[in-house]
């Protein structure tokens, strides 16, 4: 059922995930001009706003089992990478924007490979292999093990990549 309530909520999430990434990346600047106090500040307002984007998550009972959960983000991920990207390049293309082109093609080539890791970790749940998960700083790209040469999305050196822990 859906509810004003109800509404309220997932906007209240949207804008709360938001404001996480904004305040992250403001706190990544401040970290470059070297105001180490202003960037913990923001990281510390971007933690508090995953608490509450997490709350309202939960409230909207949209957190459920992990293959559940594993299966709503590979239709995401494919939705991203099939449909909602490839009409924003268009658009991007024909605005002659070529930065926004630009980020949403990096994008768009990396929700492909967040959707085979999550298809592949659905496939292997409950097997508990461990293995380790890279992120280019540059295009995002989801590595499994560490990179041993550039990146094939943008070209960025292995050195770009960060263990996720």
């Amino acid at each position: 059922m859906n509810t004003s309530t109800t509404d309220n909520l997932e906007e209240a999430f949207a804008g709360e995930s938001m404001a996480n990434r904004k305040y992250l990346a403001f706190a990544k600047k401040a970290d470059e001009e070297g105001l180490k106090q202003v960037a913990k500040l923001f990281r510390a307002a971007a933690a508090a706003e995953t608490v509450h984007a997490h709350n309202h998550l939960e409230v909207l009972e949209e957190i459920k089992s992990t293959g559940e959960n594993l299966k709503w983000a590979i239709e995401g991920e494919t939705f991203e990478f099939k449909e909602m990207y490839p009409a924003y390049i268009e658009e991007a293309k024909k605005e002659g924007n070529k930065d926004a082109a630009w980020s949403f093609n990096l994008a768009n080539q990396v929700e492909q490979i967040h959707a085979g890791l999550y298809k592949k970790a659905l496939d292997n749940l409950g097997s508990n292999e461990e293995v380790d998960y890279y992120v280019c700083k540059v295009c995002g790209n989801t590595v499994e093990n560490e990179p041993s040469g550039k990146c094939p999305i943008c070209g960025a050196p292995p050195s770009e990549f960060e263990k996720v822990d």
